[in-house]
């Protein structure tokens, strides 16, 4: 007697895949150790316990509010994890300890738990974690800049920038570069082309590209964050739409901005912009949020140009040096309209005719 084989066909998505949430979290806590390993080199002993007391309190105040929410307690997917990280990144490297240790816990309940948990949350929240340090203690994320040693070869300046007063030397060795650029000649006492000379040199660059500036303690070596991103993307944990478009449309504007200006340094002020502050930290680790960015490609692609264009507009005119954080905050604030517009096909349906009532 032959026996009947019977077909089960489940619910959609039927797509499968070996990538769970826990694995992904935990393949971008890995494509960050890089750059979380040198920044423990450059600025030294804070830093590491920046970084470990931001992880331990998210840990803990992800225990702690689960627990209070008699929900199930999941520290150990990594996401918390990579929250802790990424505030302590956000941070000055000289930032007193009980800063970051707010900042985390604000994170996790406030910007996290609170709106439902890990899937819930319309804001990334170690960004969201930033704004409200920022707001809340100005002083401390604006001033608590690591003092680099002029023995230091990392980033001797003096070497390569003769004849520079120490206020131009501190505000390329300690803050994002980017803050002499907003300044101008005028704030420090020097001629615009004095200024190009200082920030434009080849050898500077290539500081800005390695990570031999000062900076937050995320946002110094653009090569070692672009090789975590790439990571990321050969692993399948994030695609390329909202990174590149980030990136692109921020090279784009700041390039047409200076050839409209009439600036012959355009093409290099716009690397100088490319390698500084927090894009590359933002393009790939924060942007690209499964949860707070959009499900589609072309509504990622829109995603990334939004971030590129309020970052860019930021920059140039804004009265804050930096703007990759403020971006994304904002992009996440549009996300549901943008799903809204670009919803993904949905196969196996049958059109309305509209000719019939």
């Amino acid at each position: 007697m032959k026996t009947k084989t019977k077909l089960i066909l489940s619910q959609a998505p039927h797509i499968k895949t070996d990538l769970t949430a826990t694995k992904i979290m935990w393949l971008v806590v890995i494509s960050l150790l890089p750059s979380t390993f040198f920044s423990i080199y450059l600025f030294g002993l804070n830093t590491f316990w920046l970084l470990t007391v931001s992880v331990v309190v998210a840990l803990l105040a992800e225990a702690f509010i689960q627990k209070a929410l008699k929900k199930t307690i999941t520290i150990r997917d990594g996401s918390a994890v990579i929250t802790g990280l990424l505030v302590a990144m956000n941070v000055p490297p000289e930032a007193p300890i009980w800063l970051v240790a707010i900042g985390s816990g604000f994170a996790i309940i406030i910007a996290k738990q609170l709106f439902g948990g890990l899937g819930y949350n319309i804001f990334n929240p170690a960004l969201a974690a930033r704004a409200f340090m920022v707001a809340s203690w100005p002083v401390e994320m604006t001033t608590k800049w690591h003092s680099f040693s002029e023995g230091n070869y990392l980033t001797n300046a003096k070497q390569f920038l003769p004849k520079i007063s120490p206020q131009v030397f501190d505000a390329i060795t300690k803050a994002t570069p980017l803050t002499i650029l907003k300044g101008g000649p005028e704030l420090y006492n020097i001629t615009l082309n004095q200024l190009y000379d200082y920030l434009l040199s080849s050898k500077m660059l290539m500081f800005l590209f390695l990570g031999n500036v000062g900076g937050t303690i995320g946002e110094t070596s653009a090569l070692l964050l672009l090789l975590g991103g790439m990571f990321l993307i050969f692993k399948k944990v994030i695609t390329w739409h909202i990174p590149f478009s980030f990136i692109g449309s921020v090279v784009l504007f700041t390039l047409l901005y200076y050839f409209i200006k009439g600036d012959s340094s355009a093409p290099v002020l716009t690397f100088f912009h490319l390698f500084s502050g927090g894009l590359f930290l933002g393009a790939f680790f924060m942007a690209t949020d499964m949860v707070t960015s959009p499900i589609s490609a072309k509504g990622m692609i829109l995603f990334g140009i939004g971030c590129g264009f309020i970052t860019f507009v930021i920059r140039i005119w804004g009265g804050y040096p930096e703007g990759v954080s403020y971006s994304i905050l904002l992009m996440n604030a549009v996300v549901p309209l943008i799903d809204r517009f670009f919803r993904p096909k949905i196969f196996g349906t049958i059109k309305k005719d509209k000719n019939k009532k």
